[in-house]
C-alpha cells in the first residue's frame, strides 16, 4: 500500500466516522482487547491510541498545512503555481504568455509608480502636518493624510475589498483584533478608517515611515528593549484605550502570517486590558494571487513583488459586533470565544494550536497538559472496568 492510498483511506475513514473523544478510543481499545483490570493501571492497548493519532497527525498536520500556500482547484495562470498544473495545451500557455506580459510589462510599472509616490506624498505631508500645535484641525488633517496614503496603496495593489457590516465598524476608545494573513492586512482594513497601530521601532525606510506616521497620529511603537516588558506594553496599551478621542488599536492576536484557510492561538495579552473588543474577519480570494506572506521563505520586499504582479488584491471583510469579557471569564476563555466567533464568520478552521510553532517546538506546559489529561482519563476508565469487573463478580456468585 502506497502513502497517497494511506492518507485517502485515512481521511475517507475521517469523514464517514463520527470523531470520538480521547476517553471514548481508548474504552473502545480496551473494550476490543477484553481487558479487566481489578486495580487501577497502565494498559498496553493504550499505546495504540497515541500511535495512530501521531500517524494521523503527520499524514494530517494542521500546523504544518496553515504555514503553506493553499492549493488551487485550477490554474490561475501564475507563474509561481504553474508546478501543480503540468498538463498544459496551446491556448492555455499563449494566455499565459499574454497575461505575462499584461503583468509584468503594464500593471508592476504602474503599480511601483504609484505606491512610491503615495508613500512619498504621506511621508512629506505627514511630517508637515506633525509641526501644528495639538488641536482638533491637527487630528482631522493628520487623519485625512493616513487615508490618503492607505489609499493610494490600496490602489497601488489593484485591490479589491467589500466591506460587510460597517455598522460594527470599531470606534475610538477600543481595541481592534484581526486574523494575520500579510503585512498588507493594516492597509485593508486603514483603507475603511483610521486605527492606531502598535509595534516596534525600526531603521531604515520604514523607520522613516514610522517617524512620519507618528507625528500626526499616536500611534504606539516600542524600542527593542521595552518589548520583552509586557507590564509597560500592557500600561501603554491601557493608557491609550481609556482615552476615548484616541483612534482604536490595531492587533492581530496570532503574532505570525497564516495562510488564510485556519485561525491560530489568540495570544491573551490584548484581552487582558478590559477594554472592549472588535472583531474583524479577513478573507482573502487566492485564486488572483496568494496573499499569504511565508516570512521564512520570502523577504518583505519579496513578497510585495509577489502580490504586485499578481492579477489582483480580492477580499472581504466582516465586522464583528463589540464583544466584553463576561462575569467570572479569564482572558484565555476570552481570546478562546473571540477566536471562535471570527473564524465561524470568515469560515476558517479553528485551531488551538499556537502560531509560534511555525518557528519554534511544541512548549513542554502542553505536553505536560496532555499528560495529565491521559492521567485523568486512566482513572475514569479504571474506575469504570472496577465496578464491570464487581458486577460480574456479584452475579457469578449468584
Amino acid at each position: 500500500m502506497t502513502w497517497a492510498t494511506l492518507q485517502i483511506e485515512l481521511s475517507a475513514k475521517q469523514k464517514n466516522r463520527k470523531p470520538l473523544s480521547v476517553q471514548e478510543n481508548m474504552q473502545e481499545l480496551r473494550s476490543s482487547a477484553h481487558s479487566r483490570r481489578s486495580e487501577p493501571q497502565f494498559d498496553m492497548g493504550d499505546v495504540i491510541y497515541f500511535c495512530r493519532k501521531g500517524v494521523e497527525s503527520i499524514i494530517d498536520d494542521e500546523v504544518t498545512k496553515s504555514f503553506s500556500a493553499q492549493e488551487l482547484e485550477s490554474w490561475n495562470l501564475l507563474t509561481r503555481s504553474i508546478r501543480r498544473f503540468p498538463h498544459r495545451g496551446l491556448r492555455l500557455t499563449l494566455l499565459w504568455g499574454l497575461g505575462v506580459l499584461i503583468r509584468y510589462g503594464i500593471l508592476l510599472p504602474l503599480r511601483v509608480i504609484l505606491a512610491v509616490t503615495g508613500i512619498f506624498l504621506f511621508v512629506i505631508l505627514s511630517t508637515s502636518v506633525g509641526f501644528l500645535p495639538n488641536s482638533k484641525l491637527r487630528f482631522f488633517l493628520g487623519e485625512k493624510v493616513h487615508l490618503m496614503g492607505y489609499r493610494f496603496c490600496v490602489k497601488s495593489l489593484t485591490a479589491f475589498i467589500t466591506y460587510h457590516n460597517s455598522e460594527n465598524r470599531p470606534k475610538n476608545g477600543s481595541i481592534c483584533v484581526a486574523n494575520h494573513t500579510t503585512p498588507l492586512d493594516v492597509i485593508i482594513l486603514a483603507n475603511d478608517r483610521c486605527y492606531s497601530l502598535v509595534g516596534q521601532v525600526h531603521r531604515g525606510l520604514l523607520g522613516l515611515i514610522q517617524r512620519a506616521m507618528v507625528k500626526s497620529s499616536p500611534h504606539i511603537w516600542f524600542e527593542r528593549a521595552e518589548v520583552k516588558d509586557r507590564h509597560l506594553v500592557a500600561k501603554r496599551l491601557c493608557d491609550h484605550a481609556a482615552d476615548k478621542t484616541k483612534q482604536p488599536i490595531l492587533i492581530f492576536p496570532e503574532g505570525t502570517c497564516v495562510n488564510n484557510t485556519s485561525v491560530m492561538m489568540f495570544k491573551k495579552g490584548s484581552f487582558e486590558i478590559g477594554c472592549t473588543i472588535f472583531p474583524v474577519a479577513i478573507k482573502y480570494d487566492f485564486r488572483f494571487g496568494d496573499a499569504y506572506w511565508n516570512s521564512s521563505k520570502f523577504g518583505l520586499v519579496h513578497h510585495l513583488l509577489r502580490i504586485m504582479s499578481s492579477w489582483a488584491l480580492v477580499c472581504s471583510v466582516w465586522y464583528l459586533p463589540p464583544m466584553n469579557r463576561e462575569e467570572g471569564e479569564d482572558a484565555v476563555q476570552f481570546a478562546k470565544r473571540v477566536k471562535a466567533a471570527l473564524a465561524a464568520q470568515a469560515g476558517l478552521a479553528d485551531l488551538t494550536w499556537d502560531g509560534g510553532l511555525k518557528r519554534t517546538k511544541v512548549k513542554d506546559a502542553f505536553k505536560e497538559e496532555q499528560q495529565r489529561l491521559y492521567s485523568e482519563i486512566l482513572g475514569t476508565l479504571n474506575a469504570a472496568e472496577s465496578k464491570v469487573s464487581s458486577r460480574s463478580l456479584n452475579y457469578s456468585v449468584t
